[in-house]
């Protein structure tokens, strides 16, 4: 079974392959491929949102042993179409995706629209980043790091994203965060369950998805 992600950009991509590089090869192992996309060309959320359900459809008709799933950035709210929270932008981006099955399938069953599936970063990857604390510290070449976000970090909002916080406490100490570096080398070096275990409201989930899949899933 091959499972395909698709996220927002380069450092989302090389984030997550750091973090889940366990998981990924205990999968393998079990024959379940796992790799991650960039979203196509554009604003890279709006993408996601609106191109990748489209892809999604071609993919799964075309593919019977391939499950997509799309992993956009909550922030910035309402690209593409109204929504603040996960529940109305997953609403969203799978009204896009029975759109475009619709439109090209006679037939659409349960099984299809299963295949495809939705999970976000809240409100973006750096949530995962302030949730590696002990990892973000060493990067900055700190002995102590005050917390200075909220706790649990999904409950940073629209208006101070955990980019922005992660940041400023680059520019704090006289370094300037570049997430295709920084974000895999920090993720790379902290276990995807301690991550999840402080990100349960959003990235739980996706680790529980990718956990649970076995080669006779779709």
């Amino acid at each position: 079974m091959k499972v395909l992600v698709y996220v927002e950009g380069p450092s989302d991509k090389a984030a997550m392959t750091a973090l889940l590089s366990p998981l990924i090869e205990e999968k393998k192992v079990a024959g379940v491929s796992i790799d991650f996309f960039d979203a196509p060309e554009g604003d890279k959320k709006v993408s996601v949102l609106t191109k990748v359900p489209k892809r999604a459809a071609n993919i799964i008709l075309n593919d019977p042993d391939s499950v997509v799933v799309a992993l956009p950035d909550l922030y910035p709210k309402n690209r593409a179409f109204p929504h603040e929270t996960f529940d109305e932008m997953e609403r969203g981006i799978l009204e896009n995706f029975e759109h475009a099955l619709r439109s090209k399938a006679s037939k659409v069953d349960n099984r299809l629209q299963d295949r495809f599936r939705v999970f976000c970063f809240k409100h973006d990857l750096e949530a995962l980043v302030l949730a590696s604390d002990i990892a973000l510290r060493d990067r900055l070449g700190l002995k102590t790091l005050p917390c200075t976000w909220r706790i649990p970090v999904e409950d940073q909002d629209h208006d101070r994203p955990p980019k922005r916080v992660v940041e400023e406490l680059f520019q704090l100490h006289g370094k300037r965060y570049q997430g295709t570096v920084d974000a895999p080398l920090i993720l790379g070096r902290t276990a995807y369950g301690d991550v999840a275990d402080r990100c349960q409201q959003c990235f739980k989930p996706f680790v529980d998805f990718l956990s649970g899949l076995h080669s006779s899933y779709v």
